[in-house]
This record gives structure tokens, C-alpha cells and sequence, in this order.
């Protein structure tokens, strides 16, 4: 396909079997409902600090025994099914393996749980960020914050920074690059208005200039069908397409999350939780000592071969 300098193309779109996570439709025009205040033991929202995740929460608040949950002395987490590798393994997210789930069962520890006390459920994408009463304390779903869902629910502190990602057939040249620098020779593409097109232009600055496609759809059609080498995604969508929609390509690898405000998944919880700022609080806990940095190595790096690319 004859690439014009940086402009949009269109593709037949490859059948889109499943919505990407950060894709997934809001139930948008539905009154907030909300939902009967449970978790920390009382305190006076007058001395609670906000935060963009909700009130922050002291440690004895947090502690246990003060904590109201779903079922009393459990920690109820929802997820989809299928749970999909490398957030889980094997569709099993009791097993503690698996990105999310090694999460999930770092933040019951830091809320004093033990692994017998957290109790898994079922809960479809969209009725995790629904308007309306949760049957879960927390959920883990690869869900991004915004501004939109926080009408219907709280979130916590992010665990996650998206980054982006580059996938590439498994016998084009561009599947050899191990730096930004090995991908200035090959021809690249990247969805109009992304941050993925950012990264193209400002991080990798290709001899060529990329083909800017409207979706994602026809960049994936442009790879299978030879037209560009590889294409830039965000690292969760990667994932899904190397599994799932184009499986004779891989993951060369990502980049680093940038500077500013980063793309970030977050726990949902009900909207005005009592439970969100302790929550958030774990969160901040594992993210300032490493904790989370290590799972992210573990478990979105070396475990499924995406190196950093520097």
C-alpha cells in the first residue's frame, strides 16, 4: 500500500471477536446510583484528605477488623471470564499467578487477608462499571480510569501505567529489534490520534513516515496482509492480538511509560465506597515499595518475552 506522508488509511477491518478492555462500552445516560457506605470504620470526611481515588484512610481505619466487606471476614474480588494470560494463568485466578491476580492478592495482604479469606466472582466487563450496588468489594479487570466511569464507580490509585507496545509478524525484520533503533528501518504503522502514533513519531523517529490508520482494525489488516511491518499498540491490546486475533505475530517488545499523565487501570469499587480510600492506600503501599514494579517485571515482561525497548 503507497503510504503519502502521515496519511489516515483505511482497510477492510479484520471480524472483531472481543473488545479490547480499554475499548469496552460504557453504559453512559444512566443516573449514578448511590450505593449504602461500607467499609473503614466511621470517620469524619471533614479530616479525610481526597484523592483523585477517594478518601484517604489511616491504617488502623484499614486494619482488618474495621473493614465492612461483602462477606464478613472475606475479601470479595471480581473478575471476567475467560480470564486472559498474562493478567491471569490458565483462566484461574485463584492461582495467584498471572499479573492481576498476583495484585489482587497483594492488596487483600496489605488489607489483612490471607489467601483463604478472598473470594473470587464472576463479573462481566460491563457490569463491573455499571451504575448500581457491586456484589464484590473490589474488581480486577484491566479497566482504565476515567472521568466518564467515575460517575458510576470509584476507582483506586492506579497499579498499572499502560505502555505501549510494538507487535510485528514473527518473520518480518522488524521481530529482530531489540531497541527504538532497530526500528527506524522498517515501515510502521499506528492508529490517527493515539498516544501509540506519539510514540512512532517522537520515540522511534523512523527513516519513513508511518502509516496513520482510523482504528486499530485496519492496522491489524495492514499487518497480516504484508502492508507494514509492524504496528504500535497500547501493551494490553498487544497482548490480545498476538492471542487471540493475529497469532502468527509476537510482541518485540515496550516502551517505558512516558512522563505526564499516564493511561491507568484501577480497582472498582462501588461508587462512594467506604472501602476505595483503603484500598487505594494498599495500592500506594505496593507501589512505593517496588512491590508492584516487581509483579509488572514478573509477569508483563520476562514471563511472556517483552523486553523493554530503549
Amino acid at each position: 500500500m503507497p503510504v503519502v506522508n502521515q496519511r489516515v488509511h483505511h482497510a477492510d477491518p479484520l471480524p472483531r471477536r472481543r473488545a479490547t478492555r480499554r475499548a469496552a462500552p460504557f453504559a453512559a445516560g444512566l443516573a449514578v446510583l448511590l450505593t449504602a457506605a461500607v467499609g473503614c470504620a466511621a470517620q469524619d470526611d471533614t479530616d479525610a484528605a481526597k484523592s483523585p481515588a477517594g478518601p484517604s484512610a489511616g491504617a488502623a481505619a484499614c486494619a482488618k477488623g474495621g473493614l465492612a466487606t461483602e462477606t464478613a471476614g472475606k475479601l470479595t474480588v471480581g473478575t471476567d471470564k475467560p480470564a486472559y494470560a498474562p493478567w491471569f494463568r490458565d483462566d484461574d485466578p485463584t492461582s495467584g499467578e498471572g499479573f492481576e491476580s498476583a495484585v489482587a492478592y497483594a492488596v487483600a495482604d496489605r488489607l489483612g487477608y490471607a489467601r483463604t479469606d478472598v473470594v473470587w466472582r464472576t463479573v462481566p466487563f460491563n457490569s463491573a462499571v455499571a451504575p448500581g450496588a457491586k456484589k464484590f468489594d473490589f474488581d480486577v479487570n484491566q479497566i482504565s480510569v476515567s472521568d466518564e466511569r467515575r460517575r458510576a464507580v470509584d476507582f483506586s490509585s492506579g497499579y498499572y501505567d499502560v505502555r505501549q507496545a510494538v507487535v510485528a509478524l514473527k518473520d518480518s525484520p522488524a521481530a529482530k529489534a531489540t531497541t527504538a533503533e532497530g526500528l527506524k528501518g522498517v515501515k510502521l504503522g499506528a492508529q490517527v490520534g493515539t498516544t501509540s502514533l506519539d510514540v512512532v513519531n517522537d520515540v522511534i523517529k523512523p527513516g519513513t513516515a508511518p502509516a496513520v490508520f482510523q482504528k486499530n482494525d485496519f492496522a491489524k489488516t495492514a499487518l497480516k496482509n504484508g502492508q507494514v511491518d509492524a504496528i504500535v499498540v497500547d501493551l494490553p491490546t498487544a497482548f490480545y492480538i498476538t492471542s487471540a486475533e493475529v497469532t502468527d505475530a509476537k510482541i518485540v517488545g515496550q516502551f517505558e511509560a512516558g512522563s505526564g499523565k499516564a493511561e491507568q487501570f484501577g480497582l472498582v469499587l462501588d461508587k462512594g465506597s467506604r472501602l476505595t480510600g483503603c484500598v487505594s492506600r494498599a495500592v500506594d503501599s505496593l507501589r512505593e515499595d517496588g512491590t508492584l514494579a516487581k509483579l509488572e517485571k514478573r509477569w508483563l515482561s520476562e514471563a511472556v518475552d517483552a523486553p523493554v525497548l530503549k
